[in-house]
């Protein structure tokens, strides 16, 4: 039967992924009229980390805690009847699907995701479908991970990206690394590393403005900084989010009427 709307498929990882890098995607699709459908390791309903919902970080909540927009988008993404019915990693089918979003996170419960093979073949399958494909902050780490049989190489060999950048990790885990240890450091390798190790040249990273301090928003999408490859979008972080989500929402709808 066909659809109505596009879908897009958004991998989640079990827990602890970030708030506004699936969110704010999620708004943005869901108000041009497309279905987000959510994808997670065992088709339970996943959520996110709960400092960045509930939490926060003390002193530090209004550098690092989620801004009340992306809550607010967070919890309506929360009560959609499609977030609380996803697939299960392995009964993914990409035949009906206009593209895949990978958000982020940093905690240790997005290494559910990360680390996932079935998850890695997903991305492998939307590459070689030439679906758009996004990707934020650590999310972009999977793509670095899933493996083209048909060269050998990640899907990103050959691709300009950015992901999140060594400076914006490090500068996070010092703020709290005495009181949340290694919270910042999902792995001891920074994601700028991995991810430029498997890349055809380190040219192919662009971290983007040296000194990133402000945060995007809907009135501010200059502040936004992306990388577009063909059908892939890349974005750092949180702050991406809002002009990472309107530009892939394009790519999705555009994809959509070729």
């Amino acid at each position: 039967m066909s659809r109505s709307k596009p879908v897009v498929l958004m991998l989640l990882p079990a827990l602890d992924y970030d708030p506004t890098e699936s969110a704010v995607i999620w708004d943005g699709l869901v108000k041009a009229g497309i279905d987000v459908q959510f994808a997670t390791p065992d088709g339970e309903p996943a959520y996110a980390d709960s400092r960045l919902v509930n939490e926060g970080f003390s002193v530090l909540s209004p550098v690092l805690m989620t801004k009340p927009d992306s809550l607010s988008a967070y919890r309506r993404m929360s009560d959609d009847p499609l977030f609380a019915k996803p697939t299960a990693y392995d009964a993914v089918n990409l035949d009906d699907a206009e593209g895949l979003f990978i958000p982020g996170g940093h905690a240790k419960g997005v290494r559910t995701l990360l680390e996932s093979g079935v998850a890695q073949q997903i991305a492998v399958s939307a590459f070689a479908r030439d679906l758009p494909v996004g990707a934020v902050c650590h999310g972009v780490l999977l793509l670095a991970r899933s493996i083209d049989p048909a060269t050998g190489q990640s899907v990103l060999h050959g691709r300009r990206t950015t992901a999140l950048t060594e400076s914006l990790e490090l500068t996070g885990w010092q703020l709290t690394r005495l009181w949340l240890g290694d919270y910042y450091r999902t792995y001891p390798t920074t994601v700028e590393a991995e991810v430029t190790a498997v890349l055809a040249s380190t040219r192919d990273f662009e971290r983007g403005p040296r000194f990133t301090v402000l945060r995007d928003s809907p009135n501010h999408l200059a502040r936004g900084f992306t990388v577009r490859d063909g059908n892939y979008l890349s974005g750092r972080w949180p702050g991406d989010c809002h002009r990472l989500a309107a530009e892939y929402t394009d790519l999705v709808l555009a994809h959509s009427r070729s």
